[in-house]
């Protein structure tokens, strides 16, 4: 049996993850700050009180995991402040330091905190946004949200470099632009079809293509 650990398990597109996983009869950890009912009534293992912004508490995750292997860690823990040219201040500056903890070191913290519970040959997506591309920015803005998953690619690029001797494999992965609370209820789809096509791409992604950045509906990405 696969075992798949979902950070931010507790709504939106992990917890559309976790619902899915378990369908199709994988054993799911959701580890997430606050549980849900709707994270309960998965059957998923519920870790919550874990977040990702302190070491301690992903340390005190690891040591729970104790004997536990997982074959696919999705790193989907994320957060999305506004923070455009014409808001910058105090504020929008102490933003995108919460932004930049959460959606870039967060995901290195717990990768690092779970290598030794890494399967040989498993898999660890990270959730990450094409709002985080150079190449893509043509309307601007954004500047924490941006400036941390930007950070998050070059971090899971340099993951996918240390772990490819192990057989582990590491992949970027913008989900489009999905339904949640995050923005308000607005998208193009919903975290369920996000989930079914993020979960399409890490079956049918490998070793050969670590380090490499993807929409979910399959088309690469440029950096």
């Amino acid at each position: 049996m696969t075992t798949v650990l979902i950070t931010g398990a507790n709504r939106g597109i992990g917890l559309a993850l976790t619902r899915l996983y378990r369908e199709r009869g994988d054993a799911v950890i959701g580890a997430c700050r606050e549980a849900s009912p709707e994270l309960a009534a998965t059957g998923a293992r519920v870790e919550a009180g874990v977040d990702v912004r302190e070491e301690a508490s992903v340390q005190a995750l690891a040591q729970r995991l104790d004997g536990t292997r997982i074959d696919l860690l999705v790193l989907n823990a994320g957060i999305l402040r506004r923070d455009d040219w014409d808001e910058l201040g105090t504020a929008a500056f102490e933003a995108m330091r919460e932004q930049y903890e959460v959606n870039a070191l967060g995901p290195l913290r717990v990768a690092r905190a779970l290598d030794e519970h890494l399967a040989p040959e498993a898999r660890i997506g990270i959730i990450t946004s094409r709002m985080g591309s150079v190449g893509d920015n043509q309307s601007g803005g954004s500047y924490g949200y941006r400036a941390s998953k930007a950070a998050v690619n070059a971090i899971g690029r340099s993951m996918a470099m240390d772990l490819q001797p192990r057989g582990i494999a590491v992949f970027l992965l913008h989900p489009g632009f999905v339904s949640t609370d995050m923005v308000g209820g607005r998208g193009e789809i919903s975290p369920e079809q996000a989930a079914r096509q993020l979960a399409a791409r890490l079956d049918s992604l490998g070793l050969a293509e670590t380090g490499t950045f993807w929409h979910s509906n399959g088309s690469p990405l440029p950096w």
